[in-house]
Formats: structure tokens, sequence, C-alpha cells
């Protein structure tokens, strides 16, 4: 089976699948390009470092994220499960290297009928292995995103890799299997939840893939030029639309739950259509509009910026602009402030009153960079000692500081304070944190 839509998933498979296994390897700057490295509490995206309280970047990203599924889903049905889908692509890897070794539809059928011989044993090793192989190098790639792969790589060949790496590599490795190798669809039917409320993000006016029954109908096979098959439709009743369907149901009943929108009974009815010699699109993507009313193709999509999917891309517009403002503005130091509460004030030399302070600095670039740390908000106030530290690059530094204000001519007790720490040099960056200095 091929065909317009066949070749789309083939190219989100190869497009997913390099962007996966291609982008643990990248290096940027020295180290790896992508890296979530959760034990050292970093995440380096290219040239960003994102630490714990970036948190909110990643809530945005998944409110990005299900605003898109939000969009695409209201446009035309269920293209994430269809093409992009990791279910999906891996289970259209995993079949098609079914095929290479065993054989299509048919020679498959015949292999699994056959008495085991030494022929059937070394097709089924053959392929079982190839899928070991991608799932087990799958698992491998999916590590290398939080362990530095190539040092984890030279670990597995060594025998030296850590149990947790180790785990969770065979964990995903038998998942990859399991999933795309011999659930394949029933993932899709019975596990994922998407399938369930789809129908919530649907209108008659979302394309989705439809039989178009006035045209089909009433089905039947042989020549239409036949006396007695005149009244025929142009469905044949072939069942290939079925035989493709990864999930098995019959389109021509109408959208079901189960379909996932790969698109692939379109192509397989084009491709009978075309044997005919009957006009292709019986099985084409549609709206509930557009059959019922007979819209021509560009009716159909004039309906597509609906006020609806408007909302959808107005707000998800306004988000990524504003994450990428943020991004694009984003300071790239962090500083927090402990006041030390094991002593809250004492008495020093020339009559100054002295409070502790712990100040974490934390260093987002990729360079080592020098900061001066300066507070105001008191008569006489000051730091002690040398108010320049040096933080490495992608790092943070504890930072304890002696903080001196004047005792006299100032109310005992509380008083609000700000620390400013900022990077010498070209490009400094300079961020400001209150707190409190405590008089008695």
């Amino acid at each position: 089976m091929h065909g317009w839509f066949a070749a789309w998933r083939w190219t989100l498979v190869w497009a997913t699948q390099i962007v996966f296994y291609g982008g643990a390897w990248l290096q940027w700057n020295g180290r790896q390009a992508v890296l979530f490295d959760i034990a050292n509490r970093k995440f380096f995206i290219f040239g960003l470092v994102f630490w714990p309280q970036d948190v909110i970047y990643l809530t945005v990203l998944l409110i990005i994220s299900a605003l898109s599924l939000f969009l695409f889903t209201a446009v035309a049905g269920r293209l994430w499960c269809g093409y992009a889908c990791p279910q999906t692509v891996y289970t259209e890897i995993f079949m098609w290297v079914e095929r290479k070794i065993e054989g299509d539809r048919n020679a498959r059928l015949r292999l699994d009928a056959q008495k085991t011989d030494a022929r059937k044993i070394l097709l089924k090793a053959a392929k079982h292995g190839t899928w070991i192989a991608i799932a087990l190098w799958t698992g491998f790639t999916f590590v290398g995103y939080f362990t530095p792969i190539r040092q984890f790589a030279h670990d597995v060949f060594a025998f030296r890799a850590g149990p947790w790496e180790s785990f969770w590599a065979l964990f995903y490795g038998f998942a990859t299997y399991g999933n795309a190798g011999w659930m394949r669809e029933q993932v899709c039917k019975y596990m994922c939840p998407y399938a369930r409320f789809q129908s919530a993000m649907f209108d008659k006016d979302t394309m989705t893939i439809t039989y178009d029954s006035a045209r089909g109908e009433p089905r039947g096979s042989g020549k239409r030029s036949t006396p007695g098959n005149s009244n025929l439709g142009d469905c044949v009743d072939c069942g290939i639309c079925v035989q493709v369907c990864p999930t098995g149901i019959d389109i021509r009943n109408g959208l079901q739950y189960e379909c996932i929108g790969c698109a692939a009974c379109i192509d397989g009815c084009d491709q009978v259509m075309d044997k005919v010699g009957s006009p292709r699109g019986l099985i084409r993507y549609s709206t509930t509009h557009a059959m019922e009313k007979g819209w021509s193709g560009a009716q159909m999509l004039r309906r597509v910026l609906r006020p609806r999917v408007l909302v959808y891309f107005a707000i998800l517009g306004a988000v990524v602009l504003a994450a990428g403002a943020s991004l694009a503005l984003r300071v790239p130091l962090k500083v927090d402030v402990i006041r030390d509460r094991a002593a809250m004030a004492r008495e020093v030399e020339d009559g100054l009153v002295e409070n502790l302070y712990r100040l974490q600095i934390m260093n987002t670039t990729e360079q080592a960079r020098a900061f001066v740390i300066e507070v105001t908000g008191l008569p006489g106030l000051h730091v002690a000692g040398e108010p320049i530290t040096g933080v490495p690059a992608a790092s943070s530094r504890m930072v304890p500081v002696k903080v001196r204000a004047l005792s006299y001519g100032v109310a005992p007790g509380s008083h609000p304070i700000e620390f400013h720490v900022r990077a010498l040099g070209p490009g400094g960056a300079e961020v400001s944190e209150d707190s409190v200095f405590i008089l008695r």
C-alpha cells in the first residue's frame, strides 16, 4: 500500500527519529547540546541553561503542547496520532522490518500456518532480533538525554553502566519492543485516553477521514456496465480499507473512536479506484457539513478558519510569543538570599551591627563570571570583606556574606534591605533580591 499519506507518515518517521536518535549526539560548547542533568539539577538545550527555578518554562511548554493538540484536532482530527505519536512511529518501523524479513501479509500468513522448521525459526529469530536491537538502541538513546550519552556508551561497552541507567535503558527498550512489536494498535484502542475525549474537540467542520456513502452505496463487486450492476455505487466492497486499517475498523460504518487518523484507508481506496477506473476520493478528508451540504473542497476549507479555531490559534500564538520574549529577555543570573537564622544580629567594632547571610548565585551562562555584591536600605549599610566573587560557567555557588550597618539613629527591629548582584565585564547582568536586616 502506497500513496500520498503513506509518504507523509514515512516523512514524519524519518524526521522524528533523526531528531530523537541524532539529537543526543550533538555537541555545543564542548558539552552535549541537549542534556537533562537531573543529578546536578541543570538542563541544557543548546545555548540555554535551565535550573529548577525555571520550572515555569516547563509549564509553558506543556501549555503550548496542549493548545497545539486542541488546535490540530479541531482542524483535522487526530493528526498527532496518525503521523507523529511514538506508538504510531515505532509500530510503522517494526512493521517495515516484519515485511522485509517475513514478506507481505499473505507470505506472513503462510509462514505462521506452516510447520516449524529451520527456515521459520531463522526468519522469526531475525525479526525479533532486529526488533530487540532497535528497542535497546531506543532505550539507550532515551537514557542518553539524562546521562551524557558518550560517557554512557563508554560505560555500557565497558560493562560499567550504573544500575539506574541500566534499568531505564532496559525498561524503555522493553516498552518499545512490547508496544510496537506485540501490542501495536491495542495501545491506541484500549490504553490511550486521547481516543475517549477527542470527540469533545470535534465539530461539524472538523476534517476527518470520511466515507462518501452517497457516492459509494449501494456497494458491490462487478463491472458497473454489466446489466444488473448499473445501480451500484463506486465502492466495489473489496475490503482493502479494513485490511490496511491498523485498528481494524470499517470506515464505511462512519467515524469511530478507534480511528487514529493515519489515512491508510484513503491510500488503499485510491489505489482500488485507479484500478477500476473510478475517481479518487471515495474515502477522503472531509467534514460533516461538507458531506451533508455537498460542498466542494474550497468551500470546506473556507470553514477551517472558524471562530473556535481562531480562538485556539490566538491563545497559542500569544503564549508562544510571550514565551519567546521571556527567553530573549531572560537574565542569565539567579540569586537566592538566605538569612542565617542561627545568629540574629551581633555587635562588632566601631558601633556597627552585623547580620549574616548566604547568597546562592547561579551563573546560567557558558562562561565563568565574576560578580560584585552590594547592599542598600539603611544608613552605612555595606558588605564586610571582599564584595567580589567568581562563579564557574553554568554553575552555582553558595557565598557567605557579612552585612554591617550603623546602630545609632535607627530604631531596633527588622528593616527591609536589598541585595544587588552584578556581573562584571561586558554584557553584565544584574539581579536585586529583598531581605531584612535586624537591629537591636
